[in-house]
């Protein structure tokens, strides 16, 4: 089905919702002549957008006072860092997508690549990725789960890791020490090591409040780095001086 069908779809449940107050995916199923699996998708597109709430079999209306907070979920800055950075990806390409919330945010962009390969250790972009409606191939890394950075981790999802190689990896940070490099809370930063080793391009998706934000536990080295995107708002003396590391520097217009 053409994106333009898609669309027309979507907009016509919407209004069912409004005038109905719910609408389930049987009926809708039924009413668009089109499978389960692709309402569902269309509903979890919806709700991502802050159009809805799914409920079991089927959807309902968002509460007034849930509209504001869903409007802000993810910010301006991160969506314009993912957009910069979803313009980097080419068809077919092989690419590996870390945990994080500016990460995640890539995930519906990539509706518009085709024949992608997707390796990911975070259960949320694996989630995001299945509501695709054009849905890449899924690797996933196993390991061990981790609470602290809700994501798999360990020697088993690092040596799954190597099993493969990869176009680009993207990959977000607590912080950016500008002698260093990419500093995080997690004292378990060994997968993204690897991640890095296999991909040919190490993309770092970073807001820029975080930059210079020094903590202890070192995860990429500038010389594993090699483009760093995020805000307008980045100073330009830091700008200079993560560019004197042979890292490329996009800062994404806000």
């Amino acid at each position: 089905m053409s994106k333009r069908n898609t669309q027309q779809r979507r907009h016509t449940i919407v209004s069912l919702l409004t005038e109905q107050g719910q609408v389930s995916v049987d009926a809708l199923s039924q009413r668009f002549e089109t499978s389960e699996v692709t309402i569902r998708k269309d509903l979890a597109e919806l709700e991502k957008n802050g159009l809805l709430l799914r409920r079991y079999g089927g959807a309902v209306p968002v509460p007034q006072e849930m509209v504001s907070e869903q409007a802000v979920k993810v910010s301006k800055q991160k969506q314009s860092i993912a957009d910069t950075a979803a313009a980097r990806i080419r068809d077919h390409n092989r690419i590996v997508v870390d945990s994080g919330t500016t990460t995640a945010a890539l995930i519906p962009l990539l509706d518009k690549k085709r024949g992608l390969v997707v390796m990911t250790n975070s259960l949320q972009v694996a989630n995001a990725i299945r509501e695709l409606e054009h849905e890449p191939t899924l690797l996933m890394t196993g390991g061990t789960w981790d609470t602290h950075s809700e994501s798999f981790q360990g020697q088993v999802a690092e040596q799954t890791l190597r099993a493969y190689d990869f176009d680009q990896l993207f990959v977000g940070a607590d912080g950016i020490d500008v002698g260093r490099g990419t500093t995080t809370f997690n004292e378990m930063t060994g997968l993204t090591r690897v991640m890095a080793e296999v991909a040919r391009e190490v993309v770092v998706m970073i807001e820029s409040d975080k930059i210079s934000r020094r903590i202890p536990n070192l995860e990429l080295a500038w010389s594993s780095i090699d483009t760093l995107i995020t805000d307008s708002q980045l100073d330009d003396d830091l700008k200079r001086a993560i560019e004197q590391t042979g890292t490329d520097v996009i800062c994404a217009d806000t």
